[in-house]
């Protein structure tokens, strides 16, 4: 789902009925929001040039599910607003769940995978990528040995980007989300640290 599809027209679509996405205000998802910027600095280190992604919100339409309050629906979008991928505030509100996962661990994972899921689609291209073995990665806990790792095992600790490997299919973590800059080959790290330097005035 993206912004533009998701007001897409045609026999039984009123564009009139959809509530227009808006950017989310500041404050009204701390743990998304937080979660957000940990994965930016990924999207900044690896992508020069490309703006930090935003928190896009659907509004409640007039048929909101019962129960509970309807906050909308919350996506990781392009800075344009454009998103693909679910929403990174899965809840119930029939079942009384909270606005925002308690654990902050599970909202880094969630917006992190959202986040991959945007950039891949609307950029054509895979992100993150693995230097060693030039190949995409993917979000998983840590230590993982399998392509797909559902539920994080007790205490797993914060999520990392994870390769697969090359030939061999040696699975290993590539680095924690958010600490992609330290994997960069040193061409890159220092290219990175300049534009840095350039953001905040030359210092």
């Amino acid at each position: 789902m993206n912004h533009s599809s998701y007001f897409s027209t045609g026999p039984g679509r009123d564009r009139h009925h959809h509530p227009e996405p808006r950017p989310a205000e500041p404050g009204q998802w701390p743990k998304l929001e937080a979660a957000l910027a940990v994965v930016n600095r990924d999207v900044m280190a690896t992508l020069p040039g490309q703006d930090a992604l935003i928190l896009m919100v659907v509004p409640p339409g007039q048929h909101s599910p019962p129960g509970g309050i309807d906050r909308g629906q919350v996506y990781v979008a392009m800075p344009d607003g454009r998103w693909h991928g679910n929403q990174v505030n899965v809840w119930d509100p029939e079942e009384d769940d909270p606005p925002e996962p308690h654990d902050a661990e599970t909202v880094l994972a969630t917006v992190a995978d959202a986040a991959q899921s945007t950039i891949m689609e609307l950029l054509w291209q895979a992100w993150p990528v693995c230097w060693e073995h030039k190949t995409g990665t993917h979000v998983r806990w840590p230590a993982a040995t399998a392509d797909f790792y559902e539920d994080p095992p007790d205490d797993a600790g914060p999520p990392v980007w994870w390769c697969r490997g090359g030939q061999g299919g040696i699975f290993h973590d590539v680095s924690l989300v958010g600490e992609l800059a330290a994997t960069l080959p040193g061409k890159q790290r220092r290219e990175l640290r300049r534009s840095e330097r350039k953001r905040n005035g030359g210092r």
